[in-house]
C-alpha cells in the first residue's frame, strides 16, 4: 500500500521518509511490512507524506473485511444525510475540472439551487499538517467560485473528527481556527439542517463525531 502510493507519487524512499520525519530503512521495513508495531503519530505522518490516510494502516491487516478509510466514508455519509434535510444536493468525491492530470476532489461537494449557494466541505480524520490542510480547503473553494460563477455563493466547511488529540489541537491554536474560519459554527450546523436557514457568509468549521454519527458545533472563541 504504502509502497503503491510512493511510486504513483514518483517518489523516492529517501524523499517520502524525510517529509514523514523518519530514516530511509525504516521507511524500506515499512513497505515491506517488517518495521513491527509503530505509534499512530507515525504511521499517520508515514499515510501523510504519500496521501493515505490512517485508517487505511489498520483496516487492511489480514483479515479486516471494512474499506481501508471506513472512518472518512462514515462522515461523508453523516454529511450526506444530514445536509438532504436542509434542502442540499450532495455530490461525494467532486472532482474539479481541468485540475491537470490528477485533479483534486472535494470530500463532498452541497449546492442548494433554490438559493444560489454552494458548500465545499473537507472532512480530516486526523491532522498531521494542519496549514496544509487549510490551504487545501481555500484553494477548493476558489476554484469552485470560478467553476460556478459570481452569481453563486461558495464557502468551505472545515470539518474535524473530534478526538481528544484534536481537541487539544484546536484548544492550542483557537485563533487561527477563528481568523481562518470567521463563521458561527452552529450557524453553520443549522444551515445544512434547516432549507429555511441560508448559508453563512464565511468559511466555517464544525467537529464530527468520533463514530461519524454527529456534527458537533465548535466553540472557537
Amino acid at each position: 500500500m504504502l509502497r503503491d502510493a510512493r511510486l504513483a507519487f514518483g517518489f523516492r524512499q529517501v524523499d517520502v521518509a524525510t517529509r514523514a520525519g523518519v530514516s530511509q530503512s525504516y521507511w524500506s521495513r515499512l513497505e515491506r511490512g517488517a518495521a513491527g508495531p509503530a505509534e499512530v503519530e507515525t504511521l499517520a505522518a508515514c499515510g501523510a507524506a504519500v496521501g493515505l490516510r490512517l485508517a487505511a494502516f489498520f483496516e487492511q491487516r489480514p483479515g479486516a473485511d471494512l474499506p481501508r478509510d471506513i472512518a472518512h466514508l462514515r462522515n461523508q455519509r453523516l454529511v450526506v444525510g444530514v445536509s438532504a434535510g436542509g434542502g442540499w444536493r450532495a455530490m461525494p468525491e467532486a472532482t474539479l475540472p481541468d485540475d491537470g492530470p490528477r485533479p483534486r476532489s472535494i470530500d463532498v461537494l452541497l449546492t442548494r439551487e433554490v438559493r444560489r449557494e454552494a458548500a465545499v466541505v473537507e472532512i480530516w480524520d486526523l491532522l498531521v499538517d494542519g496549514g496544509d490542510a487549510m490551504r487545501r480547503l481555500e484553494a477548493k473553494v476558489a476554484a469552485t467560485r470560478e467553476r460556478l460563477g459570481p452569481e453563486w455563493h461558495v464557502e468551505g466547511l472545515f470539518l474535524l473528527r473530534q478526538t481528544h488529540r484534536s481537541r487539544a489541537l484546536v484548544r492550542e491554536l483557537a485563533p487561527l481556527f477563528a481568523a481562518r474560519y470567521p463563521a458561527s459554527s452552529a450557524a453553520w450546523v443549522a444551515a445544512l439542517l434547516d432549507p429555511a436557514r441560508a448559508m453563512p457568509a464565511a468559511s466555517g468549521f464544525a467537529w464530527t463525531s468520533v463514530g461519524g454519527d454527529r456534527l458537533i458545533a465548535a466553540r472557537l472563541v
